[in-house]
């Protein structure tokens, strides 16, 4: 069964009755803070997708009232664990470290697999979401895009969590953020043919140096990439292009060669999946925590939390902000 299929056949577009979110807006100093932050942000990623580590930082800010909001919408104080916030995932303490520079061999020893490069791609995500005049949410959802032979393409996009299957969950259609039920489709859409010779439009190359312009060009910065923007640029391109084997082995030997990044041992992500896992630490609040897929070299997801905590604006050390989990 195709990747839509297997998602629409959880589709349930009937919402779950609830109680909504009340419609106050956001006090002064959150409204300031999102607009300092939004301010030094860089250009949005394709789909109007912000790059992750600035603006999803101005939306954790801002979450002082997340369980008052989830308490609000969903009734009582224990909310379903079906719509709270992901906790960080956990390094297996009887695990050891793969050193990057073996995986990127391995990697390149599956250079002549069966993967091929495929344009579109499938990914389970949580993140922040606000809208402005109600409190910060954490949003699952699962999105395909899949393009045709005529440079057309699809987008449907569901609110569904795998952790919890056939629970409700948390979509924000319209102004008010509600409980709707899994697999209820938030957007599905069909776009015309477009054609574009630019990053992440473009195919990415699966030579290192070409692979690290490309990657500087998708995520708009100029000059060099720190390990931290690097990394968001990866999300850009698997949010846009499902690689091959031979880009997988490129963009591990361009990670091998990344200061900063470090092995820390093997995870299960959210997905059920064995990766290994590779950390960086921003030093402005933030890590990034980098699975990949111990074999194939693979990226198999990316987690942001929070390191240090925020009081004034409720925000605990080790909050996920944003995590995405990328299929094939």
């Amino acid at each position: 069964m195709s990747d839509e299929l297997d998602v629409l056949a959880r589709a349930n577009p009937a919402p779950v009755d609830g109680p909504h979110l009340g419609d106050g807006p956001l006090d002064h100093r959150a409204e300031r803070r999102l607009e300092l932050l939004l301010a030094t942000g860089r250009s949005p990623r394709t789909r109007s997708r912000a790059p992750r580590a600035r603006l999803l930082w101005g939306l954790a800010a801002t979450g002082v009232v997340l369980a008052t909001a989830l308490t609000v919408l969903l009734g009582g104080p224990n909310p379903q664990p079906a719509v709270a916030a992901p906790r960080p995932l956990v390094v297996r303490a009887d695990s050891t470290p793969v050193p990057l520079t073996l995986l990127a061999d391995r990697a390149e020893a599956a250079g002549d697999g069966s993967a091929r490069l495929r344009r579109g791609t499938h990914v389970q995500s949580w993140s922040l979401g606000m809208s402005d005049h109600a409190p910060p949410i954490t949003l699952p959802r699962e999105t395909v895009v899949r393009w045709k032979p005529d440079g057309s393409h699809t987008e449907l996009v569901v609110a569904t969590d795998p952790r919890h299957p056939g629970r409700p969950v948390l979509g924000d259609e319209g102004d008010h953020p509600r409980a709707v039920a899994d697999g209820h489709v938030i957007s599905r859409q069909t776009y015309p043919p477009s054609w574009s010779d630019a990053p992440p439009a473009a195919p990415p190359p699966h030579d290192v140096a070409r692979l690290r312009a490309y990657l500087r060009e998708a995520a708009s910065v100029h000059g060099g990439m720190n390990p931290g923007e690097l990394l968001d640029a990866v999300g850009i391109l698997l949010d846009n292009w499902t690689l091959g084997a031979r880009e997988n082995a490129a963009l591990a030997r361009l990670l091998a060669g990344t200061p900063g990044l470090r092995p820390v041992g093997q995870v299960t992500d959210r997905l059920g999946r064995t990766g290994q896992a590779y950390v960086h630490y921003d030093g402005l609040g933030a890590r990034r925590m980098l699975i990949m897929d111990p074999s194939t070299g693979a990226v198999l997801g990316l987690e942001l939390t929070a390191t240090r905590a925020d009081p004034e604006y409720g925000l605990k050390a080790g909050a996920v902000m944003q995590y995405a989990a990328w299929m094939r």
